[in-house]
């Protein structure tokens, strides 16, 4: 019996090894995506690295931590050079620097000079330069001759924390020119600013975060007085680590491991997370177990961009992965890893997008990666493009040519299960549903399906069911009849 027992825990054990390798095998291939299940499957490349380039590679010193990319309207890059206190400008192609912004002159004459500079943007509307020039406490605006217009230092109001420092740590300027700033250590959401440099509030702060310490501490404060209750740690929420801007809408993400509320929100004027109701996981859909450092890590995003198309790239700072999903939240394609070849990251800091390219800072390597869309990415994008549009039928080629490249390819199935209801072919759009994991296609196809079936055949099966009826009124009839002749028939003896 003890033979049998452990002889029983070796097998148990080997299977659970070879789970978790298997696991980790998938989770950690060069490239993958998640199935209908949520599992992680090997799947085909979006994006390709290209080339990592550095400051000596586009002949100037060395980067010296790199935190920030932005592009602006007419396609050049603004690099927050933060370690060597500039931005530096280069162009399209990532061949040349157009310019080194290191000093500005103020408006009464003097120069200023920038200290670690962590975030850089450009405005399309008036051409202005903004960076959150973190070191110095301020946020410096100027214009592209180095004319700085005037700076915003740390807000005297009642609103703001006088106990707090300024630390600027982002920037981002709408078409209204109103200035909006991540704050190293403010939780209470951006703060905004108008185009005059007036502090006018807090926008899109991330909510806390439910755990059960912090519905413990609510139940107790309801039972505590006014002093206990101000003397007590309070919950707070994990601040907004970076941000980007999409017409009307802001959308941020937060590098908080242990955040699964706001890690990715869409919000709007009034400061309302679209996505708050959307059942999606941004970021990998369990924490990964890396076997390099022995330890489990969930995806912390540090930075977000949106495309020009819409689509939305996350840039995870634990795994060094880019997580790309369309404006409906539909996971694309997933890109990069933690390593030191091409293509991986030691410390990713930011991300930017141009056209069919990404370009990711890494502030530990002090190089920009640029990556390019693959074929199958290229494909994946057209059909996306027109499924979002409401253009089905022009989407299920793009879409059969997605499967024949990678047969898991989960949004294939949806989109051609889509294109196929639309079209009433909806044994086939069954199908796909099935595969696509997709009740509520599947629901519609159904219906549809039934209906259609009903309409070719319910004449014959209304017309059979009525031949049934008929002949089994004939047979009860008769059986009445014989039972009777039978107790007549009794009677008589």
């Amino acid at each position: 019996m003890r033979k049998f027992r452990k002889k029983l825990s070796a097998a148990f054990l080997s299977l659970s090894i070879a789970s978790v390798s298997a696991v980790t095998f998938t989770a950690y291939a060069d490239v993958y995506n998640y199935d209908r299940r949520g599992s992680a499957v090997p799947s085909q490349a979006g994006y390709t690295a290209e080339k990592a380039v550095s400051g000596t590679d586009l002949g100037i010193s060395a980067f010296n931590s790199p935190s920030d990319i932005f592009c602006s309207s007419d396609n050049i890059f603004y690099i927050a050079d933060s370690g060597n206190d500039r931005i530096i400008a280069v162009d399209t192609e990532f061949e040349k620097v157009l310019e080194v912004y290191d000093s500005f002159i103020m408006p009464d004459g003097t120069e200023t000079a920038l200290k670690k500079p962590m975030g850089v943007c450009v405005s399309a509307e008036n051409g202005l330069m903004y960076i959150a020039d973190t070191d110095n406490g301020r946020i410096l605006v100027a214009d592209m001759d180095r004319n700085v217009k005037y700076e915003i230092t740390k807000p005297e109001t009642d609103v703001y924390d006088s106990k707090k420092t300024f630390l600027p740590q982002k920037v981002l300027v709408d078409k209204g020119g109103n200035i909006y700033a991540v704050l190293g250590n403010i939780t209470t959401g951006a703060a905004m600013f108008s185009p005059e440099g007036e502090f006018t509030g807090f926008y899109g702060a991330n909510r806390v975060e439910p755990t059960a310490e912090a519905v413990r501490n609510y139940f107790r404060g309801l039972f505590m007085s006014d002093e206990k209750k101000a003397r007590r740690a309070r919950s707070v929420p994990s601040g907004i680590t970076n941000f980007d801007i999409d017409g009307d809408f802001i959308f941020t993400c937060t590098s908080s491991s242990g955040q699964t509320a706001d890690t990715v929100k869409k919000l709007n004027a009034a400061g309302i997370n679209i996505f708050s109701d959307m059942e999606v996981t941004f970021g990998d859909y369990t924490p990964m177990y890396d076997t390099s450092q022995n330890k489990v890590m969930s995806s912390a995003f540090v930075d977000i961009d949106i495309s020009e198309n819409g689509n939305i790239n996350c840039l995870d700072y634990t795994a060094g992965r880019i997580f790309q999903y369309d404006k409906d939240c539909d996971l694309l394609f997933i890109a990069g890893e933690s390593s030191q070849r091409l293509g991986g990251f030691d410390k990713s800091a930011a991300i930017e997008s141009m056209g069919d390219r990404l370009f990711v800072v890494d502030s530990a390597k002090c190089t920009v990666t640029v990556f390019r869309e693959t074929l199958f990415g290229n494909t994946v994008h057209k059909a996306v493009d027109l499924y979002n549009e409401g253009r089905y039928d022009e989407a299920l080629e793009p879409w059969y040519e997605v499967l024949k490249r990678d047969g898991n390819y989960h949004f294939a199935h949806v989109g051609i299960a889509s294109a196929l209801l639309r079209k009433g072919d909806y044994k086939g759009a069954m199908k796909y549903a099935k595969l696509a994991g997709d009740k509520k296609i599947y629901g519609k196809a159904f219906e549809g399906y039934r209906r259609e079936f009903l309409g070719e055949y319910g004449g014959y099966i209304f017309a059979g069911a009525a031949v049934l009826a008929v002949a089994a009124v004939i047979l009860i009839k008769r059986r009445k009849s014989g039972r009777k002749e039978k107790k007549a028939h009794d009677g008589l003896k």
